[in-house]
């Protein structure tokens, strides 16, 4: 199996702590997380993905929201840079230690952030990389928090 996540996901995903839009988002989230924490790889889709599907059946989902697309493209250019690699509709990547420490160090100084303009989850983020990624929920080696 594989996890489809959208690119700015791939930005989100670092710093999981457990919160989220609805309990139910959140609760799909921390299934996510102990999914991609297991190895699981990721699909990289356009549009909606894994971590959405709560929210699909909401009125006005900012899911589908243009400013939303936006994000997914500064995401993937910005993590296309890092990988050295093309991040597009299709790629897989794996969630490996390796992966998430790359990605991990670029978001702490900002070099993958162009994604995350605009968000309102930007501010708890920036926290969370700034403190040094504690208690995140999408880990390598198997290993998830609980909560």
């Amino acid at each position: 199996m594989t996890v489809r996540l959208r690119a700015h996901h791939l930005l989100c995903m670092l710093t999981f702590i457990g919160k989220g839009y609805t309990p139910e988002f959140t609760q799909n989230y921390r299934r996510i997380a102990a999914r991609l924490s297991a190895g699981e790889p990721m699909h990289l889709v356009s549009g909606p993905d894994d971590i959405c599907a709560p929210l699909a059946g909401l009125a006005d989902t900012h899911c589908l929201r243009d400013s939303v697309t936006e994000r997914d493209e500064k995401a993937a250019r910005a993590v296309s840079l890092l990988l050295n690699r093309p991040v597009v509709d299709g790629s897989v990547i794996l969630p490996d230690a390796d992966f998430l420490e790359r990605m991990r160090q670029a978001f702490q100084t900002g070099e993958i952030r162009t994604g995350c303009a605009g968000c309102e989850w930007s501010p708890l983020c920036s926290d969370i990389a700034q403190q040094g990624f504690p208690e995140v929920l999408v880990t390598s080696g198997g290993r998830t928090e609980q909560g």
